[in-house]
């Protein structure tokens, strides 16, 4: 008994501590909520709750730093957080686990004690009297070993810094996550947000998820008529936002809602109060039949008045005059939190968002010659450029993710060798392939291609034609599996013979390279060498060149053909394949950026593209 009345005094103190953060901030789908839970099998009592954080993932991001800082303020209190993929923190730092560490096996080891993570090693586990052969410790065995041996289970600073980069910013980061917008609404809707800010949320979601039974109920508009329109500013987030302005939605005509020309200055805000008052209506559309007073009964009992008292010692309302205009905004965002992050099983049903606005309506007053003056003078909206995203936006988002750099254009044409693409893709031709896919030459320690001249010649025997006795025995089995008649016998014979008269390995290289000399004087009167790039070697290579390109009567032959420059023709054919890319993926860039060689853009392409523009 004594600890349950200690696990909900810490409960309480968590509402009132955080308070002045999740006031004022819009959940996705479901706010976190914590209560206190009984014990059950294996799992002492413990604080615990479920929330649903459905499209926005910041949203489960932002309740990692309420953990964290949850057992930062309480000491004494140790915590683990997962989701629907299991460990994501762990998902998160996967790059710097150790080997031991999988999903099998990391149930109940991370935790967050006293605002830090820990992992609880594999071999600590086994060490336990209890249960020696469990390879997944209990909840109250990792408390034990946590409570006793914390600093030598604090994460490697790899791991810690992963999941730290991930909720760095937060608290300031609340803010820089909403977004402001004008939105041209029915007074009733004005009057609600008032109130509940954070019913914005269910009518985005009502509106984005909506299906053809739900439009029905927009058709006559029985709640939000279009007749009392006003300006305004509402506030969303920026998933919230991003959901309703990308939505495509043509209003019915029995509804009353029309739209002004695209090109009207005022348009975006008609469109976005369009779609907010249809998902106010269907979530009206759906409300139950509960009376107002079992509604509000939660803001009545004593738990609301501690609560209360608690907020006025924290300066929650910052010593704004009680009855103001701002001291009522901060009490209504009070409340709203309040009824989201309380549960009691004596407070009352659950309330739906449509009963929650049909309540507000019917408590609240509507001024709405006050509302137009405040539309008169209202702030200027955000800028939503965010919502488009340029692909070298985009490049720099996944090399910011991966812990790369990107230099700039200058320095990367200032700093950029030809020689290392080069050799690159030397190293790249020169790895293994299999079935499997080719090996990155990641790393130029690994050991160089090796050239073994004597294997080299011995397959080159083989293929030119090796002597008899040099078959090996399953040729000889399956020469002896054939039946020779005469005429085959008179063959062999005379092959025999051939084989006597053959020549030395030495002599059929010789013969090769002879072959190979005749092939090159042949093609030095045709344009292939043309297309390639020549080793300069002074006047004598000019010289060649030149007696090469005087036709076939001119003695060429004679003449010593210019080697070829490898590495050059190779620069070139790759830079030509990568500029016929287009700035798409192909295999040029795939292949380089592999090995971490990024070739740079195209300047004459990109100066010729702006002159043809312009």
């Amino acid at each position: 008994a004594g600890g349950e009345a200690l696990l909900r005094r810490c409960a309480e103190g968590l509402v009132v501590r955080f308070a002045p953060l999740l006031a004022a901030y819009i959940w996705q789908r479901q706010p976190f909520r914590l209560c206190y839970v009984p014990p059950r099998g294996e799992t002492p009592a413990h604080i615990g709750g479920t929330t649903l954080f459905g499209d926005n993932v910041e949203d489960e991001w932002f309740i990692v730093y309420l953990v964290r800082e949850i057992t930062r303020e309480f000491p004494g209190l140790a915590a683990r957080i997962d989701d629907n993929d299991g460990e994501f923190l762990l998902i998160e730092a996967a790059d710097f686990l150790p080997e031991w560490l999988n999903p099998e096996n990391s149930d109940n080891r991370v935790f967050f004690y006293k605002g830090e993570l820990h992992i609880i090693p594999l071999s600590e586990t086994h060490e336990q009297e209890c249960d020696q052969s469990a390879a997944t410790p209990t909840i109250s065995q990792a408390l034990t070993l946590l409570s006793t041996h914390s600093e030598e289970f604090l994460a490697a600073e790899p791991i810690r810094t992963a999941v730290y980069k991930r909720i760095s910013g937060y608290p300031e980061k609340i803010q820089a996550s909403f977004h402001r917008a004008h939105c041209y609404l029915p007074a009733g809707i004005v009057a609600v947000l008032r109130q509940r800010p954070s019913l914005v949320a269910a009518a985005v979601q009502a509106f984005y998820l909506r299906d053809p039974v739900d439009l029905r109920a927009c058709r006559s508009f029985q709640t939000f008529p279009p007749d009392e329109r006003v300006m305004t500013v509402v506030t969303f987030t920026k998933c919230l936002y991003a959901q309703l302005v990308q939505q495509k939605f043509v209003p019915d005509r029995r509804s009353g809602y029309t739209l002004p020309l695209p090109s009207h200055p005022q348009y975006k805000a008609y469109e976005l109060g369009m779609k907010l008052a249809h998902g106010f209506e269907i979530l009206c559309s759906k409300c139950s039949k509960v009376s107002p007073d079992s509604k509000r009964n939660v803001l009545s009992g004593p738990l609301w008045g501690r609560f209360l008292s608690s907020l006025k010692e924290k300066n929650y309302f910052k010593g704004e005059m009680e009855g103001s205009a701002k001291y009522l905004e901060l009490l209504h965002m009070a409340e709203d939190y309040f009824q989201q992050s309380v549960t009691k099983p004596e407070s009352s049903v659950e309330v739906s968002p449509g009963d929650e606005i049909l309540t507000l309506l019917q408590t609240t007053t509507i001024d709405l010659k006050e509302f137009e003056r405040e539309a008169a003078c209202l702030p200027p909206e955000d800028d939503d450029s965010w919502l488009e995203i340029t692909p070298d936006d985009l490049d720099q988002m996944l090399k910011e993710a991966r812990n790369e750099s990107l230099p700039s254009s200058n320095e990367e044409e200032q700093k950029y060798d030809l020689e290392a693409v080069a050799e690159s893709m030397k190293a790249f031709v020169s790895k293994v392939s299999t079935h499997e896919g080719a090996e990155m030459p990641w790393s130029s320690d690994e050991s160089h291609v090796t050239f073994d001249v004597d294997s080299f010649t011995k397959a080159l025997d083989r293929i030119l034609g090796a002597d008899s006795e040099e078959l090996d025995s399953d040729d000889l089995d399956e020469e002896e599996e054939f039946d020779f008649s005469d005429e085959d016998d008179e063959d062999l014979d005379a092959e025999n013979q051939r084989q006597d008269q053959k020549a030395s390995p030495n002599e059929l290289i010789g013969s090769l390279k002879s072959y190979m000399n005749e092939m090159d004087r042949e093609l030095a009167h045709t344009n292939v060498g043309k297309s390639f790039t020549t080793q300069k070697k002074g006047a004598s290579s000019v010289n060649a060149i030149t007696s090469q390109s005087a036709g076939p009567d001119s003695g060429a032959e004679d003449t010593e053909l210019t080697p070829v420059d490898v590495d050059m023709n190779l620069v070139a054919n790759l830079l030509e394949s990568y500029s016929a890319q287009s700035g798409l993926a192909g295999p040029t860039s795939n292949i380089l950026q592999s090995m971490g060689v990024y070739l740079p853009e195209n300047a004459d392409h990109i100066g010729t593209n702006k002159g043809e523009t312009e």
